[in-house]
């Protein structure tokens, strides 16, 4: 889970960076609009989708312009429709239009990473595993991205290299051991989650004996998959990792399993069809 205020503050910077980039010294097509002039406008979605980035786009205008007013329809986490309406806005034209692009793409990117979080969920509901996203996030966005995993019905694993121990391959062979390893990281920080990768049914062996939290499974066959559930009894999480695909999942999922990490779930992710209008009535 993400610390509150650690979200809080990261959506701050990172909806201001989005900002820079795009207006730089100021909007010169608004320039064209009367300052005076207020506007209502409305957000479509052009296509099914699961909801995520409502507070990133709250923050897009009220860093632009808090005179902007903004009415929901839909929650973070709902799915909706082609042609839905997602929220209205109103305020000072110039202001709408230079937050628009912005706001959309926050809105775009974090519903597309929960809708594709929603297809993969959805199809392995029947299981008791836990689809977790990976730190192959896209760069300065992790955070947002880790947020719309779980409106997609996905979880987090660890944030980043500070809140939990993944020993890996090389980790193992700096240190040694898997033994050694594991040993070390629960002298540096007693209370931390300690996870080990394997890669074969012999590593996994020494991770249990080791005493591992969780023990990842990377790209072992359905079948050792399955010996490794019988193998550990509960007695650490069992994660599957590498080669999970739509034709995998389901498979890997029945294996029984705890956790799959997935790193589709946010690194290959395709933004959702938005779009806004002003009304021109007026």
């Amino acid at each position: 889970m993400i610390p509150a205020e650690l979200l809080r503050q990261s959506r701050i910077e990172t909806v201001a960076q989005s900002l820079r980039e795009d207006i730089g010294d100021g909007d010169i097509t608004a320039m064209l609009i009367p300052q005076d002039r207020i506007s209502r406008g409305h957000v479509i979605t052009r296509e099914t989708a699961t909801i995520a980035g409502r507070a990133w786009v709250e923050e897009v205008f009220r860093q632009v312009d808090p005179r902007v007013t903004l009415q929901w329809q839909v929650q973070d986490g709902d799915e909706t429709h082609a042609g839905q309406e997602l929220f209205t806005m109103e305020g000072p034209a110039r202001s709408l239009l230079t937050a628009e692009r912005s706001a959309l793409n926050w809105l775009q990117l974090l519903s597309g990473v929960a809708t594709t979080c929603t297809g993969y969920s959805r199809r392995v509901a029947h299981t008791g595993v836990q689809l977790l996203d990976t730190r192959k996030t896209l760069p300065g966005l992790r955070l947002a991205q880790k947020y719309a995993v779980t409106c997609g019905g996905c979880h987090n694993h660890r944030i980043g290299l500070w809140d939990a121990f993944l020993i890996k391959e090389n980790h193992i062979a700096a240190c040694g051991s898997i033994a050694e390893a594991v040993r070390e990281a629960r002298r540096i920080a007693p209370g931390r989650p300690v996870e080990v990768e394997t890669e074969n049914p012999d590593e996994l062996d020494q991770a249990l004996a080791a005493g591992a939290d969780i023990i990842m499974l990377d790209e072992f066959s359905l079948e050792d998959m399955r010996q490794a559930v019988i193998r550990t009894a509960g007695a650490a999480k069992l994660e599957a990792s590498g080669g999970i695909n739509s034709e995998t999942l389901v498979p890997i999922a029945e294996t029984g399993v705890d956790y799959m990490s997935i790193g589709a779930l946010t690194k290959d992710v395709r933004a959702v069809d938005l779009s806004m209008r002003l009304d021109t009535s007026g």
